[in-house]
């Protein structure tokens, strides 16, 4: 037991000099404060202890019973006064900074302090012991010295009242005090944990968010640079062949070479959209699929539209999910790029659909309309406990169909299970 008493203690000792967190760094605004209240403190201890020097206080201990309890006189008295008056509470312009430096100080100068002048360090000893409690960050060390201090002070003196001796009348009015100033610090240290928490993980979301963005963005730049590429190696091959049959087939010439007009045309507009997404952070990925080194052209595969649809909802069908496509209004020519995010659309809804909700069925509806073209997609909700996604497949869309001018419209029906609506504008045929 003595060796586990023994162990307990050093434990103690070597806790008692750990911090629970940074020093405290006060503000200018702060140290002004604390310097205020320590001026105006000692200003009225001081004036109280000049006004004191050589007073006798006469106390009625019971009915007929008096004492007389003079106050220190003379130079030696004022002398002593006034510095237990200024060493109390200057002290408390560090209270932040140091503060139980400070309630080491201030308790050494209340226990110099005569008793019967007591208010001469009392209120800086009051001050004292709740800077510690606050701003302290040696919290052993706090808890051990606090009551120490407290029943320093409040066992100090000769009990002269009948009803409530005075050793008893600092303890309670300080222990309340710094059991009341403990849980000030405490909270403040939850609250200042928390909101630092909160902002870490706002900054870590935004900064996600951003990566999903630029990530998203580079792969429709990448796709959209595919669908430039095909219209541009059409050109190149159309216009080899209107020059080929230029002298022997004029006519057949002439319709080449408004294939190339109307692929130079196609090409220049997805140009435009993809000038509108920020530069690709890995521009050096794309290929120029234009034309090999021996100057035949290449034509790259071109990327999927509307008219590929049908073979996408096969595919969902076959993984085991029911699927139904509407098709509604005259079905016109789009542009690549356009036909593209639709595509991306309705792909990317169904692939969610068919991880986040297992046993729905789902229905496609493209709609034609004379200024703007509708993709949506629904399910009926699968089965609870599903996984959630991480939306980033969302944000893609976003940004896809942004480049068009176009809106994505998402959210959980009245009905049950979820809807995705693209609404993208046409131009004028």
């Amino acid at each position: 037991m003595p060796e586990r008493l023994r162990e307990a203690v050093r434990r103690t000792v070597r806790d008692a000099g750990l911090s629970s967190g940074p020093p405290l760094r006060p503000t200018r605004r702060a140290r002004q404060f604390d310097a205020l209240v320590a001026l105006a403190l000692g200003i009225a201890t001081v004036y109280y202890g000049i006004d004191n020097v050589g007073n006798v206080v006469v106390r009625e201990l019971a009915p007929g019973v008096v004492r007389l309890e003079p106050r220190p006189s003379g130079l030696g008295g004022l002398v002593l006064m006034v510095s237990l008056a200024a060493v109390a509470s200057g002290a408390l312009a560090l209270r932040r900074r140091y503060p139980l430096a400070v309630l080491c100080v201030v308790t050494a100068a209340t226990l110099a302090t005569p008793q019967n002048v007591l208010r001469l360090t009392f209120y800086a000893f009051v001050i004292a012991v709740y800077s510690a409690a606050v701003h302290s960050p040696y919290r052993v060390a706090t808890l051990v010295g606090l009551p120490v201090s407290v029943a320093l002070v409040g066992t100090s003196g000769n009990s002269v009242t009948p009803i409530v001796p005075n050793e008893y009348i600092v303890l309670l009015i300080l222990v309340p005090m710094a059991v009341a100033a403990v849980g000030l610090r405490t909270w403040k240290l939850r609250t200042d944990e928390g909101r630092a928490r909160l902002l870490a993980l706002e900054r870590e979301q935004a900064e996600a968010l951003r990566r999903a963005v630029e990530h998203e963005r580079a792969r429709i730049a990448r796709e959209l640079h595919d669908v430039v590429t095909h219209n541009v190696s059409v050109m190149i091959i159309q216009a080899g062949a209107a020059r080929k049959i230029m002298e022997t087939s004029p006519g057949q010439a002439g319709e080449a070479l408004l294939a190339v007009e109307a692929g130079g045309r196609a090409a220049m507009t997805e140009l435009r959209h993809v000038m509108g997404l920020l530069t690709m952070a890995d521009e050096g990925e794309g290929t120029d699929a234009g034309a090999d080194p021996s100057g035949t052209a290449a034509v790259p595969a071109p990327q999927p539209g509307l008219d590929q649809l049908e073979t996408l909802i096969a595919r969902v069908r076959d993984a085991g999910l029911p699927v139904d496509l509407t098709v509604t209004g005259p079905p016109r020519p789009l542009p690549p790029g356009l036909e593209l995010a639709a595509y991306r659309v309705v792909q990317e809804a169904l692939t969610n659909t068919v991880k986040h909700a297992s046993g729905a069925t789902a229905a496609v509806t493209v709609a034609y309309g004379p200024e703007r073209l509708r993709v949506e997609v629904t399910d009926t909700g699968g089965r609870p406990g599903a996984p959630a996604g991480s939306g980033r497949g969302l944000i893609g869309l976003r940004e896809r169909l942004a480049v068009y001018g176009g809106t994505l419209n998402t959210g959980r029906r009245l009905t049950g299970g979820y809807r995705v609506e693209a609404l993208i504008p046409l131009e004028a045929p």
